[in-house]
């Protein structure tokens, strides 16, 4: 009866998605009434039509133009989805600026058993310049609350022959995807989608015969699919966009009147990295010298090796341009526009720092980057990068260097770049993959002081050294923090936790290990039960559960770096106490090795000593060893919870 219920549920909800008319403005009453999803009762909201049709049209006076059509139907169920109501369409600007037409939008809601249709109106609908390349038209639905049905749809004109990629998945269920695109036969597209993804959308590709203006066929591709899976976040997953199925459209070649190539774009790695660096605002950056030379003799006298002159470059450059915030491998402002003006985009600073070490005969080039909210450039493909970063080799070692950041250095970069690998392309567009994530581990050394007072309360000294990213992160959230401020973030949610006298030593010093000490009071961190004291060593430092709680995973999960995070707790017994119980010195490690824990407890006298550390030797656990590793982590976080039991001396 279960199974047989389980299809007809399934058997109707299709019926009814097979039936449901997606028709402009043909919103239903069982939609309106509908209360959770048939499928995901999780979703707080769902996309019950999501049409976007692509196709390229002859203008005698610009030739072939994009239109790009855009309709929605989202269902809210409650408040967490309001945020779907809100909608940001970016547009290109240029020589030729994209536009966008006939946008119209209802909110639909149920009042009593009448649809009552509210129109978007001009109040709803702001314009924005984002940046020098792009600007916003956004809107916010009328009248939304839980139940509502919105609609909208508009269109967006466009004179570019590049193709954005297409989004077939969100963290939302979608209900029906109509996809399709029509590219004329002078344009030819490689189209990919992302094999990391779980949903894989079918493909189905036509051609067709068209004769106006004139005669020429258009390829066409067609992706209708129903019932997808919303994509939803798991902890320490890295970017869930890696895994988000979509479609891009690589423009590889133009072909002229004849049909014959015109150009070709990329078809290997090579080609594609010697396209972008024969680009005037890649490689044509890299010869600029006369603006700095002055400055940069002066800096670099006395300079002897490679790597002290890229230091000596990278923070010059961080003190003589500020980035804007734009992801790039391309100029914006030319790097010779942003060192006089001061600021620039990622490529205009990190080229710069490129341009400035090779005019010194340093052994220094680009790499090109793919940024971990950009996904994995699996194919080769241009637009697969979008960041670019400065390596320098001497001998046999290599330095990354990201000039973007205040606080990265050599080596240490941004968590955005920190994705795989990169092209590094040499002077003469030879190029050659080079790893990008650390392979030595970064390291949190903690020694915690305890002294358990008359009346209970601990009172102690934290002292705390940080290394490599785990330092670089820790000066990027508090080397701009006052002492107080600094303090209070500490204190948040660890109970009756007070801290004083808070010690930041290197905090701007980059190349020095970030050292931090304070002293701190903690109420209620000790059970008095009867003659006995119970007491957790490891205090408002303990893990409080495992972060990894589902039954399965889809996902790998990516710590990001490799590191090390380890404690010496020194305790002194209070007066009048002896020790009954340590809990158990232990070693257990996951998969050889790729993750170890040790915790070591003994007692000397009036004192005990803990060692507790945790490796994490290998940053990525892959779905299939999931449980086994949700299993090893819960034994961490119970043996960091296992307390210490001190009785009262007897007379």
């Amino acid at each position: 009866m279960k199974y047989l219920l389980l299809t007809i549920i399934t058997v109707f909800t299709i019926t009814q998605v097979n039936a449901q008319n997606y028709n402009f403005g043909k919103v239903s009453k069982a939609e309106l009434e509908e209360k959770w999803h048939p499928t995901d009762s999780s979703a707080s909201a769902a996309i019950l039509y999501k049409k976007e049709h692509v196709n390229f049209f002859f203008d005698e006076s610009r030739g072939f133009m994009q239109r790009r059509e855009i309709q929605f139907r989202i269902k809210i169920y409650n408040k967490d989805g309001f945020d779907w109501a809100t909608k940001k369409v970016y547009l290109y600007k240029g020589q030729k600026d994209e536009s966008i037409s006939g946008l119209k939008g209802f909110s639909y809601n149920l009042e009593g058993s009448k649809i009552k249709k509210d129109k978007l109106s001009s109040d709803g609908k702001f314009k924005e310049d984002y940046n020098d390349y792009l600007k916003i038209n956004s809107f916010t639905m009328p009248n939304v609350k839980q139940g509502t049905v919105i609609e909208y749809k508009y269109t967006i004109n466009s004179p570019r022959i590049g193709i954005d990629d297409f989004v077939l998945q969100y963290n939302i269920p979608i209900n029906k995807l109509d996809v399709k695109v029509a590219t004329p036969q002078y344009y030819i597209y490689n189209s990919q989608l992302n094999p990391r993804a779980k949903f894989i959308p079918k493909l189905n590709k036509t051609t067709q015969q068209v004769s106006v203006p004139f005669d020429y066929k258009i390829d066409m591709i067609d992706i209708n699919e129903e019932n997808v899976p919303a994509l939803n976040a798991e902890a320490y997953a890295g970017n869930i966009n890696n895994y988000r199925s979509g479609m891009s459209m690589e423009l590889t070649a133009i072909l002229n009147a004849q049909k014959v190539i015109e150009k070709t774009f990329s078809t290997n790695w090579e080609k594609v990295s010697k396209t972008i660096y024969d680009s005037q605002n890649f490689g044509g950056q890299l010869g600029r010298t006369s603006f700095y030379k002055d400055d940069l003799e002066a800096l670099l006298a006395g300079a002897n090796e490679d790597f002290e002159k890229a230091i000596l470059v990278e923070n010059l450059v961080k003190s003589k341009v500020k980035w804007n915030g734009n992801y790039s491998k391309y100029a914006q402002k030319g790097i010779r526009a942003a060192y006089k003006e001061g600021e620039g985009n990622v490529a205009d600073i990190n080229l710069m720092v490129v341009a400035m070490l090779r005019s010194q005969g340093v052994n220094a080039n680009p790499v090109l980057i793919s940024t971990r909210n950009n996904g994995i450039p699996l194919f080769p493909t241009r637009e697969g990068f979008n960041y670019v970063i400065c390596c320098v080799q001497s001998g046999d070692s290599y330095m990354l260097i990201d000039a973007t950041e205040k606080y990265s250095t050599n080596n240490v970069l941004p968590q955005r770049v920190l994705n795989w690998r990169g092209r590094l392309i040499e002077a003469k567009g030879v190029s050659r993959w080079v790893d990008i994530k650390p392979n030595t581990k970064s390291v949190e050394s903690t020694m915690l002081n305890i002294k358990i007072n008359d009346d209970f309360n601990i009172t102690g000294k934290v002292s705390k050294n940080l290394t490599d990213y785990i330092a670089y992160r820790y000066r990027k959230e508090y080397a701009q923090a006052t002492p107080e401020s600094h303090i209070k973030a500490l204190e948040k949610d660890n109970g009756n936790l007070e801290i004083s006298t808070i010690d930041f030593k290197n905090r701007k010093d980059i190349y020095k290990d970030v050292k931090v000490s304070y002293e701190y009071n903690l109420a209620d961190a000790v059970d008095e039960i009867g003659d006995k004291l119970y007491f957790s060593p490891l205090l408002f430092m303990a893990m409080k559960e495992n972060p990894f709680k589902l039954e399965e995973r889809q996902y790998p999960i990516d710590f990001i770096i490799p590191y090390e995070d380890k404690y010496l707790i020194n305790i002194m017994l209070p007066e009048g106490y002896v020790l009954e119980s340590l809990p158990k010195s232990e070693a257990i490690a996951f998969n050889d090795n790729d993750v170890k824990f040790v915790y070591v407890a003994k007692a000397n006298g009036s004192y005990l000593q803990l060692k507790v550390q945790l490796d994490i030797n290998n940053p990525t656990v892959l779905p299939k060893d999931y449980k086994d590793f949700k299993a090893f982590f819960g034994k961490i976080v119970e043996k960091q919870g296992e307390q210490i039991v001190l009785n009262k001396a007897k007379p």
